[in-house]
């Protein structure tokens, strides 16, 4: 895995996240030390991506579209 020093990584880092990208992970160094690991978002997620303010915090039941529906049924098709 290739390995850059900061101030490479700062001054290249267009050209670096296009790799990364296209799946080619780095390592940014300080003074030689690694300090960060840099891979691709899709690489790094199992899950799905969360679409919404409340996605994944909330569980709707499978039987959703049926909730109500004898009271619904009543309203429109019952006595008055």
């Amino acid at each position: 895995m290739m390995q850059i020093n900061i101030h490479e990584a700062k001054t290249q880092l267009s050209m670096l996240i296009e790799k990364v990208a296209q799946g080619e992970p780095f390592i940014i160094a300080k003074a030689g030390k690694p300090m960060a690991k840099v891979i691709p978002l899709a690489a790094s997620e199992n899950k799905p991506s969360r679409v919404g303010f409340l996605s994944g915090q909330i569980e709707i039941p499978e039987d959703f579209d049926q909730i109500g529906q004898d009271e619904i049924n009543e309203i429109f098709e019952g006595s008055l």
